[in-house]
């Protein structure tokens, strides 16, 4: 490798890894500083970006990475679990309503994208959006323009909107039950993060801040692996991810004594 392209590769390292320590994120895995870099990359534009991803990978932090790499990092951040809104309401939550538009609407209220206009969105689990509401946001995609619900009245929004999924949404545009339009305007930039039995090689160093953390939490011994522990971990699917792992490390610090971790049934 010759000299400038050491100096480039050196500087990047270093840059990605002040990334991590300032986010909290632990890992050296190529899968995860090549999401890294995407999300470092992509994170001084206005385009659209869709980051997949199964359950307890952390998908969140990413979109907050974007969001403080970028000039509107002065402005306000919001994380909507699309999943956890009633279909009746959604609407109402991310564009606004006029009073009386529907049953208990005492009064006009803003969207999250009229109050968090310079700002960012986060939609997490955009799979889970009702197809009408979809029709809405592309119009945002496309145009910066939205109606609240009970209103005539288009109004403008400038918000970088950054989605998240733990389904495949090409499988639910082919069954219609995610609009194909919308899957390509928000997947400009597509950013994979891996699952934790995709980064094995991360599941030490995991550990080991996981327990220093709770050993400080709770003023108790820490812990170490011994060699059959281990080998647990590593072969263990993980299906809930880093959540999973510092969940159960969690609970095993609450409960044991010991200073080895010994397999867990």
């Amino acid at each position: 490798m010759c000299t400038l392209c050491a100096s480039v590769s050196q500087q990047f390292n270093m840059d990605l890894q002040l990334i991590k320590n300032r986010f909290g994120i632990i890992g050296n895995s190529p899968s995860l500083n090549h999401a890294l870099n995407v999300a470092v990359q992509v994170a001084n534009t206005d385009l659209s970006v869709l980051i997949n991803g199964e359950s307890g990978v952390g998908k969140e932090v990413f979109s907050q990475i974007i969001h403080a790499l970028t000039a509107r990092k002065h402005n306000s951040f919001i994380a909507v679990n699309c999943g956890a809104i009633p279909e009746g309401t959604i609407d109402s939550e991310l564009f606004g309503h006029e009073k009386g538009s529907f049953t208990g609407a005492v009064d006009s209220r803003k969207g999250y994208f009229e109050t968090v206009n310079g700002g960012t969105i986060f939609l997490d689990e955009i799979g889970e959006m009702p197809l009408g509401t979809q029709a809405r946001l592309l119009r945002v995609l496309e145009a910066g323009e939205y109606i609240r619900v009970g209103s005539s009245k288009v109004q403008k929004t400038d918000v970088r909107v950054i989605a998240a999924t733990n389904k495949e949404l090409i499988e639910h545009s082919q069954s219609g039950r995610f609009r194909e339009d919308l899957y390509y305007r928000l997947n400009t930039v597509p950013i994979r993060v891996p699952s934790l039995r995709d980064r094995k090689e991360d599941i030490p160093l995991l550990f080991r801040k996981f327990v220093s953390d709770f050993s400080d939490k709770y003023k108790s011994a820490t812990v170490q692996l011994d060699d059959e522990a281990k080998k647990v971990l590593m072969n263990y699917p993980w299906p809930g991810n880093v959540r999973e792992l510092k969940i159960l490390l969690n609970k095993y610090l609450c409960l044991t004594k010991e200073k080895l971790l010994l397999p867990i049934n």
